[in-house]
Parts: structure tokens; sequence; C-alpha cells
């Protein structure tokens, strides 16, 4: 694995760099924290050598002065969203949030649910966490957000809003993902506080898009290829350009926000301290890239990848048209197609030769290996099969599991538990090695390969069942699909 990051020298100099902006106010800084304070897996795919819980370690170095408030949007409680990433939908990770906080020694102040119009949803969620003693508070949608700048700053705009009691001087703003109005609770917060006596600032925490990289750069078109169900759009930050003649980039709604944000801090201190959507922030990645190559063609790969995501959520009912078509365009203006994705190319080359739904994973190595449908196998467990038997070094033509053990695995799947589709899973093929690991040297050696399946990638021809792709995240594999749903008599 190439590594194009540097890591130490990121924390050394963004908890510098924030420390300096808390120095910049009086009373508080509300710092909102974009993407995900930890498990930021799209940071670590695009920029490797970024540590997923980076962020969370910047924050522990100032827990005895932060609190955290998390956000969920009362829309995402309605729509049951899910963080695709763990497979979790946004209200029960709201609860897995604050319980790794408080496991971490972070204090969580309450959670903020934003947009909030009268949603029964969002009325249960909060007596469900409120009798678990976590203080709830409704921030309300605003007509007109965020270009009615008249409405929001007013008693009938954030005041409306119930004022969140905080005690410490850094407020932390998180939440399970993007669009869930965390920077408007930053505001609201400012405008309350201002009522109040208090003298509060507020400072963006966001890892992309990267602006002081360029508008079309892979790691930038990445993170819009990350957040093309939200439709956000990177732009040229024309605030920037006219205060300092500099090209920054940022995004859409940052942008649109800004004036709302500069009529605020002119009505609490009778001027901004901040020029531009960009003085906001406090984002030092674009100083810490130890190899641009590396995290442009890793970038290039997730944008693939999030091209097949948006395919498979469509297939399902769960995506859009217009998430597909905004993530084609933007392997396009990568210059790039699927073929970029090696893994595509051999599994769909394994497909023709078989004529049969096939699988293909890269390893760290870069070994492509291939493996195909049989009438006891799917094509994902055929791949974990053959793909441990090379990194134990075991010969291909060793079977691993005999066939008079599968197949009572699948007729009890099959005639039991009346299943449709008789072919082992990824987690069948696992635990059918482990029993046998006990009396068999090469399962014994094939398991403990498994921890080297972390970082490698994999494509499948067809939709993998839910079982599948959940196997294959707890390995740490990236995985794509054809939006091809499976056949049961066949595939």
């Amino acid at each position: 694995m190439k590594y194009g990051f540097d890591s130490e020298k990121y924390l050394k100099i963004q908890s510098e760099h924030i420390k300096e902006r808390i120095a910049r106010f009086g009373d508080k800084l509300y710092l909102e924290f974009g993407g995900k304070l930890f498990d930021d897996n799209h940071a670590s795919r695009v920029l490797p050598g970024f540590h997923p819980d980076n962020k969370l370690r910047l924050l522990m170095q100032l827990s005895s002065e932060a609190e955290i408030l998390i956000v969920i949007s009362a829309i995402d409680i309605e729509k049951n969203k899910m963080r695709s990433d763990l497979g979790i939908t946004y209200d029960v990770d709201v609860l897995r949030l604050r319980e790794e906080f408080e496991k971490r020694g972070l204090l969580v102040n309450s959670v903020v649910i934003t947009h909030y119009n009268g949603q029964a949803s969002a009325d249960a969620y909060r007596k469900r966490l409120e009798r678990m003693g976590i203080k709830v508070y409704y921030h309300h949608t605003i007509e007109g957000y965020p270009n009615n700048v008249a409405l929001i700053d007013s008693d009938e705009g954030f005041g409306r809003n119930d004022y969140v009691r905080t005690t410490r001087p850094l407020v932390v703003v998180t939440a399970p993902g993007p669009g869930s109005g965390k920077m408007a609770v930053c505001l609201s917060q400012l405008y309350q506080e201002h009522k109040r006596g208090i003298k509060a600032g507020y400072a963006k925490f966001e890892t992309f898009p990267v602006w002081n990289l360029p508008l079309k750069h892979p790691v930038n078109l990445a993170y819009e290829a990350a957040t093309a169900d939200l439709n956000d759009v990177n732009m040229i930050d024309p605030f920037h350009l006219e205060a300092y003649g500099k090209t920054a980039v940022n995004y859409n709604r940052d942008i649109e926000i800004f004036p709302v944000l500069n009529v605020l801090f002119e009505s609490i201190y009778g001027e901004n301290p901040y020029k531009s959507p960009t003085d906001m922030g406090v984002n030092m990645v674009g100083f810490c890239l130890s190899d641009e190559e590396v995290c442009s063609n890793a970038s290039r790969d997730e944008i693939v990848r999030r091209y097949y995501e948006a395919l498979r959520k469509l297939a399902e009912g769960d995506g859009s048209e217009g998430e597909v078509n905004k993530t084609a365009l933007l392997m396009r203006q990568a210059g790039i197609t699927t073929a970029w994705r090696k893994t595509t190319v051999a599994a769909y080359e394994r497909k023709l030769e078989s004529g049969v739904a096939s699988a293909a994973i890269e390893l760290k190595d870069g070994t492509i290996i291939t493996a195909k449908t049989s009438p006891l196998l799917g094509p994902s467990a055929a791949l974990i099969l053959n793909a441990v038997k090379y990194l134990a070094g075991i010969d291909h033509s060793v079977l691993l599991i005999p066939q008079e053990m599968i197949e009572p695995i699948a007729r009890t799947k099959t005639y039991f538990l009346h299943g449709h589709n008789p072919r082992l899973h990824t987690d069948e093929v696992l635990v059918a090695l482990s029993m046998l690991s006990r009396s068999d040297e090469n399962c014994r050696k094939a398991l403990e390969t498994l921890p080297q399946f972390e970082g490698c990638q994999v494509h499948s021809t067809v939709l993998l069942s839910e079982v599948d792709r959940k196997t294959f995240k707890k390995l740490g594999v990236g995985l794509t699909c054809d939006p091809v749903k499976k056949n049961t008599n066949t595939v």
C-alpha cells in the first residue's frame, strides 16, 4: 500500500491552527465539525495515510475545554436515512456517537433536532432520548433559509429555536452525516448567545473540499461524488477572490450561507471578522499531502466506487437517477471510466469467459484474483476461498471445504429454511472454514490471512446480498457491484 498523506504533520499543524482560532474569540467558540469526527472512512480512502480517527485525536487534546452537540435532521429521522459505510440509520448513529465520545471522556451536552416542522417521528425520537436521560432541543425550519436574512436574524427566525445552554469555551457541533444542519445550529446559537450578553465566535472544521487544491482536483471531485445525493457543488469562493485576489475552493452551501453569517457578525460585533467562507475554515489538509499522485489515484478509485454505489441504490429503490448522472459526470471530469477500477475489468473478463456471474479482488500487492459462480458457491464466497488460498500459499486445486460438507448446508437453506438460493454466502464459508480449522492445517492457514483483506478492492458483476456486503465491510474491503439482481436459478 502506498501512502500519500502525512498524518503526524497534519495533527501537529491542525491542532495549532485550531488553538489560534479559539484565542481569537471571547467567551465561547462554536466549532462546526464537518464530515465524520471518527470513522472518517472517506478521508482515509482518498488520502491514503489519513487515519479515520484523526479529528477525534485532535479533539482529545482539547477535551477539558470542550463539549459536544450532536445534530440530526428531522428530515433524516423521517426518511430513516442510512450511514452507508456502517449500515445503520442516522438516529441509531447518534446514540453510537454519544457512547463513543463518552467512553473517551468527552462531554456530550445534548442532541439538537434540526429542520423540525412537527414531524411525529422526530417527536417520538425526542421522547426516546429523553427517557435515556439525554437533553434534546428543537431547531425549526425557517422559510426562505438561507436567503431570507431579515427573517433568519429575528425572533421569528433563529430566535424561535430552543436555546442550548453550554458551559465550556469550545462547543463542538457534529452530526452523523452531511446536510444535518450543523452550521445553522452554530449560527442560531451565536444569535441566542448575543441576546444573553455572551460573546461567541464560529469556525468550521471541514476536511473537504480542500480549499487550496484546484477546483477539479480528483480529491475535490471525490468529495462531490460523496455528496451527490445532497447535490453539493464545489465552487470558487467569490468572496475570497474579491477580498484577496486569490482562488480558493469551497462549496455551494457555505457560499450561500455567508451573507447570513455576515449579517449576524455585523449585528453582534459591528463587523464580520471573516471576509470569506474560506476564512471561516481551519482546514490544513492541503498542506499535508506527501504524494499528490497517490491521493489523486485513490480519489479516482473513490469516484468510480461512488458511481457503482449510486447504481446500487437506484436498483434497490433508495437512490435517484440524478445521483447516478452526477457521479457519471464527475467520472468524465476526472478523465476516467469504470475501467479505471482494475477489479471491474477482471470481473467482466471472467464473466465473459465463464458465462456466469463473477467477481474479482485486487490484493495489496496488486495481484488480481477472480472467481465465478458454481452450483454450491456464489461468486463472492468462491472469491474469498480463491483469495485465502493464494495468500496462504495453498495450491488452487486444493478443496478447503469438501463438497460433502457444503451440500447439507445448501439443503438446510432451501429445504428446511425455504430459501431460494442454495449457494453459500461469504459468512457461511468463513464459518465452515472455522469449523474445519481445528483439524485441517490448510483451513487454519487460510483463516489467518483474513487481516490481509483490509484495504483490498472487490468488484462483482451481480448485486451481492446484504450479508455478503456486510462481510466484506467487516473485512475492510472496498466493494462495488454491477446493478444486476441475482437470478437464484443461475447465479
